[in-house]
């Protein structure tokens, strides 16, 4: 009879003990997300732009001095996304999807954006129908003012007006405001 009791006993505590073990699990799961949400060295969300902040800027394989250098980045204002941290290293993501480790002291918070694809409308007013304010080339950067839903108002060679979301490279999907 004591091997039936110590069998029962086994059998009561291990749905309780699979059930917390899944629930240490279940939380284990949502770390990387809770990571990948904000920075580790600085808190700040994740992913989110800023710009080059020199006119000279290596771009690493790896977060330190010892990687090899896989592009020397020569246009300050280029707008970047940093994806994740690491001590004074930040990995970005430029608008063609190459990806490397920059140094945080080589980065601004200036918010900049860079006209895709093809020549684009700035218009007066964020509407399709508004006067055009200028023509840019792809490839262009302009400083970011702020967001709606479907637009950005940004500022090019001095001149204020409004492309499409789609149009442009450097902002969140869903951000809105600056």
């Amino acid at each position: 009879m004591g091997n039936k009791r110590s069998i029962r006993r086994v059998i009561r505590l291990c749905p309780t003990r699979i059930l917390s073990a899944l629930a240490v699990l279940g939380l284990l799961a949502t770390l990387p997300e809770a990571l990948a949400q904000a920075g580790r060295t600085t808190g700040l969300p994740l992913p989110r732009f800023v710009s080059l902040g020199a006119d000279e800027v290596n771009l690493r394989f790896g977060p330190g001095e010892g990687y090899p250098i896989a592009w020397i980045l020569t246009r300050e204002g280029l707008p970047v996304e940093i994806v994740q941290e690491f001590d004074t290293w930040r990995k970005v993501r430029l608008h063609d999807g190459d990806l490397g480790w920059i140094h945080a002291s080589l980065l601004s918070s200036q918010r900049t954006v860079i006209v895709a694809d093809e020549v684009r409308a700035l218009r007066q007013t964020a509407d399709r129908e508004a006067r055009i304010v200028l023509r840019a080339e792809p490839g262009v950067i302009g400083q970011l003012i702020d967001c709606d839903a479907s637009w950005c108002r940004v500022e090019i060679e001095g001149r204020r007006g409004w492309l499409q979301r789609a149009e442009l490279w450097g902002v969140l999907p869903d951000e809105t405001g600056r």
